[in-house]
């Protein structure tokens, strides 16, 4: 599920929003209300459900071959995404839903743009729709998916590495083990 020519997308598990209201979320260091969207080349950072822990990475500009081997491993393709087991479940059985937004109501933030935020209301081209299965999204995509005990030893090394990478809802991660 990836946005067409003039969209983005909104993920979300609520199938009834009708209009995106601009709001400052209570974890977020940013100061001004925004809606948020995504783009095509990071609509996979949120084919999860909203509060699972994920850690990923992906072969960036200046990635050295040794760290795309060792993180993403050889052969491999050129992203992988992070679970923990506890979370397994909820992938399989959670319905996401996507909402396609008009791209020109948003600008990109933050480095590297990972997200797009509009900062007025923003009304959806039509009427949400199911995602579908979360794991076949990462397999169509060519995106390993691997499913870990705690994902604080493989987000160490990947943000140690020259792969790019980014981590959503982390703090709903295992503690990080002794």
């Amino acid at each position: 599920m990836r946005p067409e020519a003039g969209e983005v997308l909104h993920f979300s598990e609520d199938p009834t929003i009708d209009r995106f209201v601009p709001h400052v979320a209570p974890t977020s260091t940013e100061k001004e209300a925004y809606v948020w969207a995504v783009g095509h080349d990071r609509a996979p950072d949120y084919w999860f459900p909203r509060q699972c822990p994920r850690a990923m990475a992906w072969v960036a500009d200046g990635t050295s071959d040794e760290d795309r081997d060792r993180i993403v491993g050889a052969g491999c393709g050129v992203r992988v995404h992070a679970v923990e087991y506890g979370w397994l479940e909820s992938i399989r059985t959670t319905t996401l839903y996507a909402y396609r937004l008009p791209a020109d109501r948003f600008r990109p933030i933050g480095a590297g743009s990972h997200a797009m935020v509009a900062t007025e209301v923003v009304e959806p081209l039509g009427p949400a729709v199911p995602v579908g299965d979360l794991l076949a999204h990462h397999a169509a995509a060519g995106i390993q998916l691997r499913v870990l005990d705690n994902l604080w030893p493989f987000w160490d090394e990947v943000v140690e590495s020259t792969l790019g990478f980014s981590g959503i809802r982390l703090r709903n991660a295992r503690p990080r083990p002794r």
